[in-house]
């Protein structure tokens, strides 16, 4: 087993924190081809499973019973920061299918893009389930369970019918069973299950390129990873990483982050997948390291250096706007 990579924090001229982080690259066929760190070790992946927990939106029909556009599917695989064309394309989908904000079950927050949570408080206006950066994807199992005529109530319940085909799809996906796998609920209230960095690596590197795949669940992968490289805005939003790194790559990657430091990616054009963990959870030291390994692997071959280096080598700046420190992978990589 190779070391955990490591990602730096300066602060001047020392380095004030390290952050380990467990990576894996494996191809669709489920091969490793690099390993660093403890990459059997069970991790929730978070948000950054999503692209996959919303395949069935796809797979059952739903999308095109409710005319989704390619917008709405990717904000169903999105943790979006409540910005109005957030909360306006959710509030949308959910009336088309004489469904509310009172039917999401992931509860209410502040958005996290600070501009819009700042207007909802200068409005004197409490956010709703719509600002809810999962909202998204609740509407789109709203959608499957409205297609197939099961309960829209408690659809977030592990007894659910739906919630059982999101643990078979997972276990097809990502080639486990997780019948014995440590379990949680999410921060919109949806099951966790722990999963091997290895087989989140197997499972996006399939999503991205899905030919292996019987032939309709290939089709909602590659539906899937188009309409997330079509709309990086919806995925994340405003400045945030998933948003720019998409843009950044032209079309060449498809990627989601989740929250304590989980990210997975694929590289379709090289069959590859990659999923990292944080150790420590810091999510800043993820996006580096999934930087530099996109830009290490190819993501970002088309893409002018100075975009790239902002997103793999991050500048710290203090309340002023003084360059304090940085963010970066450490010599060892």
């Amino acid at each position: 087993m190779n070391a955990a990579l490591i990602v730096e924090v300066t602060r001047g001229t020392a380095v004030e924190s390290r952050h380990r982080t467990h990576v894996a690259i494996a191809t669709p066929d489920g091969e490793i081809l690099e390993a660093h760190g403890d990459v059997d070790l069970p991790v929730f992946p978070r948000s950054a499973i999503k692209p996959i927990q919303s395949l069935g939106l796809l797979e059952s029909g739903a999308a095109d019973a409710f005319g989704c556009s390619s917008a709405e599917i990717a904000i169903s695989a999105a943790s979006h920061g409540g910005e109005p064309m957030h909360v306006q394309t959710v509030a949308n989908w959910l009336n088309r299918m004489g469904l509310d904000a009172g039917d999401l079950e992931c509860g209410a927050h502040l958005p996290t893009h600070a501009p819009s949570a700042e207007g909802l408080i200068r409005a004197f206006e409490a956010p709703s389930a719509l600002h809810n950066n999962c909202s998204g994807k609740h509407t789109g199992m709203l959608a499957v369970c409205r297609h197939r005529g099961w309960p829209t109530k408690g659809y977030i319940e592990p007894a659910h019918p739906l919630q059982k085909l999101i643990v078979a799809r997972f276990e097809e996906m990502l080639g486990l069973d997780l019948a014995a796998a440590a379990t949680g609920f999410d921060g919109c209230s949806l099951p966790q299950i722990a999963i091997p960095v290895r087989n989140l690596a197997i499972g996006i590197a399939r999503l991205g390129s899905p030919d292996g795949l019987e032939p309709a669940r290939a089709a909602a992968c590659k539906r899937m990873a188009a309409s997330i490289v079509e709309n990086p805005f919806m995925l994340a939003g405003s400045g945030r990483f998933c948003t720019r790194a998409l843009q950044a790559a032209r079309g060449r990657v498809v990627l989601k982050t989740g929250a304590e430091g989980v990210y997975m990616a694929a590289i379709p054009e090289r069959r590859i997948g990659i999923a990292l963990k944080v150790e420590d959870g810091a999510g800043r030291a993820a996006e580096v390291a999934m930087a530099r390994l996109l830009d290490r692997l190819g993501g970002f071959a088309d893409t002018p250096r100075g975009e790239v280096e902002a997103l793999v080598n991050p500048k710290l700046a203090n309340a002023n706007g003084w360059t304090v420190g940085e963010i970066r992978p450490a010599p060892s990589w």
